[in-house]
């Protein structure tokens, strides 16, 4: 790896982490492309902790309220609205822990693939344009959430395992489906994204510890403040611009994305 590709692929993870075009898609475009080689697990980890970080930045108030009122739920019995949000997060995380436990393999052998990505992009673009045409009726936020509605976006988000899926559209595509209004099922999916992101660097963090190969710790920190400061700029202006432009413009990026990466698979 050198000093281009560790820029470029932060970059990249920052951008596309949290806005619901697919980060994995994006991530297999250098190499198909240009022929850059793996990054690598450490590199893998490092853009993981810099995108963890950017989120808690953002919503550190919200973490913090959400915190201490779910203290005061299990230890005093005070029920609130920050946690019932704080149960909805941790309860959401459930199922993808459970499908990823149990299909991490087969995905990792089998669903890698570029086919299977452009397919995916493709199908949950359509979804979430379909979703986002119902938003305009909606009017619940996440403070709002029923057990049936963490349920069906914690499927959902175990669905984005599927490489090509993007845990933030499907999860935003599930929540405008259920009732919540544009801001409220970004927010979630941004919350939701927190553990998730944690369980995913721990597991990735397991991996290296494992590795024989040399870990380039300088590529590692850049790819760490790169990331984290995009990230932080991506979803400051994404949840700024969403009630007024909708997911339109991310279900028309989707689609060419996966028209270029489907003419990867059949024509290069």
């Amino acid at each position: 790896m050198t000093l281009l590709h560790a820029l470029i692929l932060a970059l990249l993870q920052g951008f596309t982490e949290f806005l619901p075009i697919s980060s994995s898609a994006h991530l297999i475009l250098p190499s198909q492309l240009l022929g850059w080689p793996d990054q690598g697990l450490g590199f893998d980890v490092s853009v993981h902790v810099g995108t963890l970080t950017a989120v808690i930045i953002y919503f550190r108030k919200e973490l913090w309220d959400m915190s201490g009122a779910w203290v005061d739920h299990v230890f005093h019995n005070r029920p609130s609205q920050e946690a019932r949000l704080a149960w909805a997060v941790l309860w959401g995380t459930v199922p993808v822990g459970i499908f990823g436990l149990i299909f991490k393999g087969f995905i990792e052998e089998n669903l890698r693939t570029s086919l299977v990505i452009a397919s995916t992009t493709l199908i949950f673009g359509l979804l979430m344009w379909y979703a986002d045409r119902l938003a305009s009726t909606n009017n619940r936020d996440e403070h709002q959430l029923t057990i049936k509605d963490v349920a069906i976006i914690g499927v959902a988000q175990a669905i984005a395992l599927i490489p090509g899926t993007s845990r933030s559209g499907i999860t935003m595509t599930a929540g405008l489906l259920m009732g919540l209004n544009r801001s409220g099922a970004a927010r979630f999916s941004f919350l939701l994204s927190i553990p998730v992101i944690i369980l995913a660097g721990g597991l990735k963090s397991l991996d290296l510890l494992q590795q024989t190969q040399p870990v380039q710790f300088q590529y590692m920190l850049i790819g760490m403040l790169v990331s984290a400061i995009t990230a932080l700029f991506v979803i400051h202006f994404f949840l700024k611009l969403l009630d007024r432009m909708g997911l339109t413009p991310y279900v028309i990026y989707r689609l060419m994305l996966s028209a270029v990466l489907f003419w990867m698979v059949f024509f290069n």
